[in-house]
């Protein structure tokens, strides 16, 4: 259900408070444990540490942000993944072709490297 109008966002005060000392752009986040509180224009440029439950996320507000809840941009659960021992081949199989692959760019700057000292 969505908060009445009549009320206004929900905005935590003590997190405002936290913004007057400071200007847009500043790379030090503000923590907050105030998930629930709604991004507001004056917000925009900030970076946000919420909570998730163990850790601070670094949110950084952009203007699409606005509307939203800092909550929403800091995820409590992680995804691990599906599967047992074919998920684990799997994933195995494909970091070796990328391996494989890096293996072979590298041999080509190698000899692309090689054949301009000889031309010099």
């Amino acid at each position: 259900m969505a908060r009445s109008l009549k009320k206004g966002p929900y905005v935590d005060e003590k997190l405002m408070k936290k913004l007057e000392g400071k200007k847009a752009g500043d790379q030090t986040a503000v923590k907050t444990w105030a998930r629930a509180s709604t991004i507001t224009p004056e917000m925009v440029g900030f970076t946000f540490g919420v909570h998730n439950g163990k850790d601070h996320i670094e949110v950084f507000v952009t203007e699409d942000m606005v509307g939203h809840r800092l909550g929403e941009f800091s995820p409590t659960k992680k995804f691990v993944s599906h599967g047992g021992r074919m998920q684990r081949e799997e994933a195995a199989a494909a970091a070796d072709v990328k391996r494989k692959q890096t293996a072979a760019a590298t041999e080509k700057v190698d000899d692309k490297s090689k054949s301009t000292e000889e031309n010099k």
